[in-house]
């Protein structure tokens, strides 16, 4: 398929949140500029988040699937390029090689998420260990665990922690290993880390932190998981969940500036004119920021930017929602490198963590449970992440 476009052409390679809001957004301020939107998966619309929270709620990958791409095309006036693989970009043509031919762009936009990481593992049955990552990941893992018991989650951030919960109300065993000491290590403090852990563990989750996995050995129908600290855990599945890696393989070989994402400015251009990047693979002044809110802030800017009106991209604060039932959490975690100190108050059925600075300005709060209720006057205390 070699397909011919106009230089006003926008061009977007992943289907994912950022790729269809950047395109929903561009849509109410153009609703003719051509826009072509080229992905490996079918297509379809879907809400990632659901991934972590949708087993015990006893939907399959199917039934998460919101919008087909048929629908998506006709719904947002598009050309979609579906179960297509991007080989090559060739900044200096404008255009990008597919499995189904070569495709020109006028403004080429990457949204090409991020890879779960997997961390080496010996025994016979670490290629067997899990990762949910996309739809056809969960399908594979709803699968696996189809009635079975024991689940093993390498892994106690965010996302592990949600599947954790989400499996227990499942009715599945849950044992989470994290070589940190606590739950959400890198987001909370140990106080409301402790709140969130006894809660878990009420609902079944058993912690096994300071340790991590050395080997994992097929036993049967089951898996053997020999930890660091010595302890031997029984499973029916394994799943890792220790955290993402921007996708950035297509971008180093077009040449393009990358770090621990692709590197773009404040327009969220790349190091190469007229290719842009946002979402889970790109890096913003040093931040990479994989959650939802960030993502619709910078689809914003970028619309406005492709169809005329450069916009610089701010990040006000965005506190997060840790889908854990058995304890609602908010985090905002403080900027990287600031400096101050936790203060934690517990009320009744709550918890309010502030991270202060000496002069007890707020840098960062964690909200849990009944204390959820003060996240919108907290959050007009907190400076932007990116002003």
């Amino acid at each position: 398929m070699d397909q011919t476009t106009s230089s006003s052409a926008i061009v977007i390679i992943g289907s994912g949140l950022a790729g269809y809001t950047v395109i929903r957004e561009i849509r109410k301020l153009d609703k003719t500029i051509p826009i072509t939107l080229v992905t490996r998966e079918p297509g379809y619309f879907y809400s990632k988040p659901m991934l972590s929270t949708a087993l015990a709620s006893k939907k399959d990958a199917a039934q998460l699937v919101s919008t087909p791409a048929d629908a998506m095309a006709a719904q947002l006036e598009i050309n979609i390029v579906a179960e297509a693989d991007v080989s090559a970009i060739d900044a200096s043509s404008h255009t990008i090689q597919t499995s189904k031919g070569t495709i020109f762009y006028g403004k080429l936009v990457l949204g090409l998420g991020a890879d779960q990481i997997r961390i080496p593992l010996q025994g016979d049955a670490a290629k067997e260990v899990l990762t949910v990552n996309d739809l056809e990941d969960y399908a594979r893992f709803r699968n696996a665990i189809a009635d079975k018991k024991k689940v093993a989650i390498l892994g106690a951030g965010l996302i592990g922690c949600e599947f954790a919960n989400d499996l227990v109300i499942g009715g599945y065993e849950v044992d989470v290993i994290d070589l940190a000491p606590q739950a959400l290590g890198r987001l909370i403090p140990e106080a409301a880390a402790t709140d969130l852990q006894n809660k878990l563990s009420a609902a079944g989750v058993k912690w096994h932190f300071g340790t991590t996995v050395q080997s994992v050995q097929r036993n049967a129908d089951q898996f053997s998981l020999t930890l660091a600290n010595g302890t031997t855990l029984t499973s029916d599945a394994v799943l890792s969940a220790v955290g993402l890696k921007p996708r950035l393989d297509l971008a180093k070989a077009a040449g393009l500036a990358c770090n621990v994402g692709i590197q773009v400015n404040r327009e969220l251009e790349t190091s190469s004119k007229d290719i842009y990047a946002l979402g889970d693979c790109a890096e913003v002044e040093g931040l990479v920021l994989p959650y939802v809110m960030p993502i619709m802030q910078a689809a914003r800017a970028l619309a406005a930017t492709l169809t005329g009106t450069t916009t610089v991209l701010t990040y006000p604060a965005m506190p997060v929602m840790v889908k854990t039932p058995a304890l609602a959490t908010v985090v905002s975690p403080p900027a990287k490198g600031a400096e101050g100190q936790w203060k934690t108050t517990a009320s009744d059925g709550g918890l309010e963590s502030r991270f202060e600075a000496s002069d007890g300005k707020l840098l960062g709060f964690v909200l849990m449970g009944s204390a959820t209720t003060q996240r919108g006057a907290l959050t007009k205390e907190l400076p932007p992440i990116l002003a």
